[in-house]
C-alpha cells in the first residue's frame, strides 16, 4: 500500500505499524515491512512467555522496561535527537535508539505482542505510551527507560514542556493512529526544514496533506515550497485553494500578490 492509499482509509481501519513503516520507507524505498514486522515479534517472543496478559499494569510495566531497556537496550537518543533516523521505525530497531514517539511506537508494539493492552499517548511536548489492565491504567515514558509516571510526574512534565493546560485524565487517552502518524510527520518536518532540505521537506508536506486533508496551513507551506523549487504553476495552485479555503487570512493580499507574480513566472517559463 502506498501513502495515499494508507491515508485515505477510515480512522478505525489505520494501522500504526503501517504508518510508521510507510514513513520509513520513504527514506529507504527498499524497506521490507515484513522484515521489521518479523524484528518486532522476535523482540517481543521472550515475553510471550511471561504471561504478562494475566499480570497487572505495574509488574507488566517493569518487565517490559527491564526486557526492551536494559536487556536489549533500546534508549533515547539524547546525543542526537534531530537525526532523522530517530523517526525511522526500522533505524530505531536496528541501532536500538530514537525519540520519544518512535521509542513508544516500538513499546507498544512489541507490548501488543506480548499480550499486553498498550496504546500511544501523544502527551503534549513528550510522546508517551500507556497500558491498562482490568482495574487501572498506567502512563510509562519509553524514552527514559519505560519508567511509570504518576499524576505528579505527568503534572511536571507538562509543566516543563511550557504547556499552558493544567493536568487532566484526558491529556493521557489513547492517541488516534492517524493523530500519532501526523505527530511523526511534523517531527520530520521540523527536521528538515531547520537544514533547508527542501525535497525531502516537500515530500513530508505532500503525506501530511494526504494525511490530513483539511490542513490548510500545509498547502499555504507547500505552495511556498514549490515556488521556491521553480514550480510556479504548481505554488501557485496550492495557495488558491488556500486562499479559497481562508479568503479573509491575514496574510490573504500577500499571498494574492504573489500568485499573480508565480503567474508572470510560469508564463516566462513557458515562453522559454
Amino acid at each position: 500500500m502506498d501513502f495515499r492509499a494508507y491515508a485515505e482509509q477510515p480512522d478505525d481501519e489505520l494501522d500504526l505499524l503501517e504508518g510508521a513503516l510507510l514513513i520509513a520507507s520513504d527514506a529507504r524505498p527498499g524497506l521490507d515491512p515484513r522484515a521489521v514486522a518479523g524484528e518486532l515479534d522476535a523482540l517481543a517472543e521472550p515475553l510471550k512467555r511471561r504471561g504478562l496478559a494475566a499480570l497487572p499494569a505495574p509488574v507488566q510495566a517493569r518487565v517490559l522496561a527491564d526486557h526492551l531497556f536494559v536487556s536489549i537496550g533500546f534508549h533515547g537518543n539524547d546525543s542526537d535527537y534531530y537525526d532523522p533516523r530517530n523517526s525511522f521505525l526500522d533505524e530505531v530497531i536496528a541501532r536500538r535508539t530514537g525519540i520519544p514517539i518512535s521509542l513508544s511506537v516500538l513499546y507498544v508494539e512489541v507490548a501488543r505482542r506480548a499480550g499486553v493492552m498498550a496504546s500511544p499517548v501523544g502527551f503534549p511536548g513528550h510522546f508517551l505510551a500507556r497500558i491498562d489492565d482490568a482495574e487501572r491504567r498506567l502512563v510509562v515514558d519509553p524514552f527514559h527507560g519505560g519508567s511509570a509516571l504518576d499524576e505528579v510526574a505527568l503534572a511536571d512534565l507538562l509543566r516543563r514542556s511550557g504547556s499552558k493546560l493544567r493536568y487532566s485524565s484526558e491529556l493521557i487517552a489513547p492517541t488516534p493512529v492517524r493523530q500519532v502518524v501526523a505527530r511523526m510527520l511534523m517531527n520530520l518536518r521540523g527536521i528538515y526544514a531547520s537544514r533547508g532540505d527542501h525535497r525531502r521537506l516537500l515530500l513530508i508536506i505532500d503525506r501530511m496533506i494526504d494525511l490530513m486533508p483539511g490542513s490548510t496551513d500545509e498547502l499555504r507551506e507547500r505552495g511556498l515550497l514549490l515556488a521556491r523549487l521553480g514550480a510556479p504553476a504548481a505554488a501557485a495552485e496550492d495557495l488558491a485553494q488556500y486562499l479559497s479555503a481562508f479568503p479573509h487570512a491575514d496574510d490573504a493580499a500577500e499571498v494574492r500578490r504573489f500568485i499573480e507574480q508565480l503567474g508572470a513566472r510560469a508564463a516566462t517559463v513557458g515562453q522559454n
